[in-house]
């Protein structure tokens, strides 16, 4: 699982810089550039969700083992 994870999180990461390119920064809220700082804030919740799933597979791994 915590390869699966990983993955996950580089392909989050990857998104992230892919998106940074389609910003304009002279009109950041239209066209292209929208749909970049969707992508980029779509691509940080997944990192923080997956970072949260693997955090509470180590505590659930603790607990089991005490």
């Amino acid at each position: 699982m915590k390869i699966f994870t990983s993955i996950l999180i580089v392909l989050a990461l990857a998104l992230i810089i892919f998106n940074i390119t389609l910003l304009d920064f002279d009109s950041l809220f239209t066209g292209d550039s929208l749909v970049g700082l969707i992508g980029i804030a779509a691509s940080f919740c997944a990192v923080f969700i997956l970072l949260i799933f693997r955090m509470s597979k180590m505590i659930e791994e603790k607990t089991k083992n005490n």
